[in-house]
């Protein structure tokens, strides 16, 4: 047995940092009429801290997991049999066909930036166009994270480093009580995506690369490929006992496979195709099938212009809009094409030699 490496996490916080920290939230001088109940509060959440109290409500797995007995945290459990509801209406071929719009921009009129992102207006149009096409498009704006109270995308703990059967689909890290990591939207993102027969992923690009709140969603959906769908075979997070799977042989399921995707992504200076490409590159690693061409679509609006008047230049760039709308009719397309049996992988045949 590989050993399990030990020696990073910190030290846990002194009763006088937690207090720092748990105060923090009730800053706000109009919190000063209640700091006695705040301190019985606290005093509660120290407890539930030093205990390491992840998930306080349990309840045996019950039959149809490798350990019925084993105490299951009652909230992943009931997303866990969201997703299995949600699957079954996916393949049912009496039900709509449904794609996904996901608008990565950190950006929204709600929040400091005052202005709506231009990514939101192209999501739009699309949509528009998927409704002509008689496909019900399911709206995932990621711009939530910076406008609503309390609504998180905590980051990806990297479990599947560890080994891939310690990673459990959906997500067990979250939500964790005793650390304050809660109202973790992935929840309900996990559902959005096995729901859909099609995605199309909208961004912009900041430095380069994927903005935050997008890269936060792709983070967490590691556990889509490969991910462990029973977290009592490694009775929680029992790294000895998740690397002991994952060297037994592990078949690295794709909960997400075969649904067909898209790309928009938009710059003003550089990036858009390296971008574009990793993006691509990641849906096809999962197994999903882009809908050609014409549906991955990488573009610069105003190039070198003023940020001030970029919505200026959407609304001049006529074609720029079409191509958005190309985009969305081709995943309609292979949405329609998947659903009928006409479209499959080419490859879905073939064993890969290295599975991960």
């Amino acid at each position: 047995m590989t050993a399990v490496r030990k020696g990073q996490a910190p030290a846990k916080l002194e009763p006088g940092e937690f207090h720092l920290r748990f105060t923090r939230n009730f800053a706000d001088p109009r919190f000063d009429k209640n700091r006695d109940e705040i301190a019985k509060l606290e005093s509660v959440a120290w407890q539930n801290f030093s205990d390491g109290r992840k998930a306080p409500v349990t309840a045996p797995a019950g039959p149809g997991f490798a350990d019925p007995g084993y105490e299951l945290s009652v909230e992943w459990k009931a997303t866990a049999d969201r997703l299995h509801a949600a699957e079954q209406r996916q393949k049912d071929s009496s039900t709509p066909s449904r794609v996904l719009l996901v608008c990565g921009a950190a950006r929204n009129d709600g929040s400091c930036p005052g202005e709506m992102s231009k990514t939101w207006r192209m999501l739009k149009l699309a949509e528009a166009t998927l409704a002509g096409e008689g496909i019900v498009a399911d709206i995932l704006d990621l711009s939530r994270l910076t406008s609503e109270f309390e609504l998180h995308i905590h980051p990806c703990k990297g479990c599947v480093s560890t080994a891939m059967p310690l990673c459990h689909w959906p997500c067990s890290c979250y939500p964790n009580h005793s650390l304050g990591q809660v109202n973790d939207w992935m929840s309900e993102i996990y559902e959005q995506w096995v729901s859909a027969h099609g995605v199309i992923l909208f961004t912009p690009i900041y430095w380069y690369q994927a903005p935050s709140v997008l890269k936060l969603m792709i983070d967490r959906l590691v556990c889509a490929d490969g991910g462990n769908p029973d977290p009592t075979s490694t009775h929680g997070k029992k790294a000895e006992e998740a690397k002991a799977l994952e060297l037994a042989g592990w078949p690295y399921p794709k909960h997400l496979a075969g649904r067909a995707y898209g790309l928009v992504v938009h710059g003003d200076v550089a990036g858009a195709e390296s971008l574009r490409r990793n993006l691509s590159d990641w849906l096809d690693w999962m197994e999903l099938i882009d809908a050609g061409a014409q549906a991955r679509l990488d573009r610069y609006l105003g190039y070198y212009e003023p940020y001030a008047t970029s919505h200026d230049a959407l609304d001049k760039d006529e074609g720029l809009q079409e191509e958005v709308r190309n985009v969305a009719r081709a995943v309609a397309h292979a949405v329609r094409m998947l659903r009928s049996g006409a479209l499959t992988r080419p490859d879905r045949d073939v064993r890969s030699p290295r599975p991960k």
